[in-house]
């Protein structure tokens, strides 16, 4: 082969070969070993400790010369396994609200027979982190804890006190939630002006490239309900026009049919009207219009047609599990669902409840509330003094790419703390891909550059709060 020839040939395989990943800098390998060391305790509720995860990132902050009183673990009555860590850096002026930054340790299980790894283990391939909890949650821990050893060895002065608190809790209704229990028995550590919490985050394109930051700005609120209908029953081989199933089936019907009223509010005003040019046609004119404040009835209908729309704009029951009958043949005695209502911000419950009992139409089925535990969500405002640094540092880190409100659909500790008179906010920075990076499932899995980049912009979010 000629000379030419085997330059073109060593060209043409190099632009096909993927371009080696940038060395990290230290402190992004200090980071990384703070992030391995917190997704490798397993903290489960069914294996695992979060006392013993916090543990590890208090001794962190202990190795960075944080004192006793400034890097504390608290162990809630009867609960060994779900302690949590609450720190602090204090600031100069006692005047100025402290800044909060919260977050959950505890993860979902994760059986290591129904992983090809040990769940437990992180692991980097083809460019994820993948493990279990490597985006929900402590990728975000992680950074808290970075962030306050950062500015420790940086010799920062906050001009407010900046808090963190890791707490466990917030994905298993077994354990004592951390979050409530610190504002029923130590106040002091999540007193605060307003507070960053999950909940926000970045959307990518099929590339893996953001699109939108989505700053979440309230949540919806869970209340669970049973409907039951009875029947005396009897024998399979004699049946009646009245059947439990039947009945429960009619109810059934009815709430699926049900829609609950249309609510605006400056959060999804704001998500339709920014994220408008950037979806565009059909769907991207009605979001403008809706953003604008229209409740055109073309305009919602086509909005609504998207269930994550959809839940965007109103409360939303939807039946999620059912148990009828007791043999096969038998006429059913029992015939019992559950039904799970995301309440919109600011409804009532009561509401709610009258709603189903109103569209059921029958008093003879009988609904219940279930659970109930924990207060009401209560939306924060959109303040432009969470809002502008956001999009002043975005402009920053992620050239182009809008900061969007975003009304979170699910829910997070931040009801606790936004019903306790703390403005909560779900921040933006670690960019997710569409499908949700397996999050609850086998390989959770988060791109190695979107921790990176989420990391270096949420320390200069920090900073920029804290002054």
């Amino acid at each position: 082969m000629k000379r030419g020839g085997a330059v073109a040939l060593a060209l043409l395989l190099s632009a096909a070969l993927p371009a080696a990943a940038a060395p990290l800098r230290p402190d992004q390998i200090a980071f990384r070993e703070i992030y391995r060391e917190l997704v490798e305790t397993d903290s489960s509720a069914a294996t695992g400790s979060c006392t013993l995860a916090a543990e590890r990132m208090r001794d962190r902050l202990r190795a960075a010369d944080f004192p006793a009183d400034r890097a504390e673990i608290f162990t809630p009555d009867g609960h060994p396994r779900d302690g949590g860590l609450i720190a602090r850096i204090d600031g100069t002026d006692a005047d100025a609200p402290a800044m909060l930054l919260v977050d959950h340790i505890d993860v979902v299980a994760a059986r290591r027979e129904d992983w090809p790894q040990d769940p437990f283990t992180l692991v980097e391939r083809d460019g994820y982190f993948i493990a279990r909890g490597v985006i929900d949650d402590k990728a975000l821990s992680a950074i808290w804890i970075d962030s306050l050893i950062r500015m420790r060895r940086e010799g920062f002065r906050p001009r407010r006190t900046i808090k963190v608190a890791l707490t466990c809790g917030e994905e298993s209704g077994d354990a004592v939630n951390g979050v409530d229990w610190l504002l029923q028995h130590r106040r002091d550590a999540l007193s605060a002006g307003f507070a960053l919490n999950e909940g926000g985050y970045g959307i990518a394109d099929a590339g893996g490239s953001p699109i939108a930051l989505y700053l979440a700005v309230g949540e919806k609120h869970s209340q669970t309900f049973t409907i039951e209908a009875r029947n005396p029953g009897g024998h399979s081989s004699r049946p009646r026009p009245d059947n439990a199933i039947y009945d429960l089936a009619d109810a059934l019907g009815a709430i699926r049919r049900l829609a609950f009223p249309i609510r605006l509010n400056p959060t999804n005003q704001g998500y339709f009207t920014r994220m408008a040019p950037i979806i565009g046609g059909a769907m991207g004119r009605a979001m403008a219009q809706v953003g604008g404040g229209s409740t055109d009835a073309a305009a919602i209908t086509l909005l609504t047609g998207d269930v994550i729309y959809n839940a965007m704009l109103r409360t939303t029951c939807v039946a999620t599990m059912v148990d009828a009958g007791h043999a096969s043949n038998a006429l059913p005695q029992r015939a019992r669902a559950t039904i799970q209502c995301r309440l919109f911000p600011g409804e009532a419950v009561d509401d709610v409840e009258a709603g189903l009992r109103t569209a059921i139409g029958n008093p003879s089925i009988n609904l219940t509330r279930e659970g109930g535990k924990g207060p009401v969500a209560v939306p924060p405002p959109l303040d432009p003094a969470i809002l502008g640094p956001a999009e002043r540092l975005a402009r920053k880190h992620f050239p182009g790419i809008p900061v969007v409100p975003n009304l979170l659909t699910a829910g997070t500790d931040g009801r606790y703390l936004s019903a306790a008179g703390i403005p909560t906010y779900g921040v933006p920075g670690i960019v997710l891909d569409a499908d949700g990076n397996g999050a609850h499932g086998v390989n959770e899995r988060i791109r190695v550059r979107s921790v990176y980049q989420g990391r270096d912009y949420l320390y200069d979010l920090i900073r920029a709060y804290a002054r």
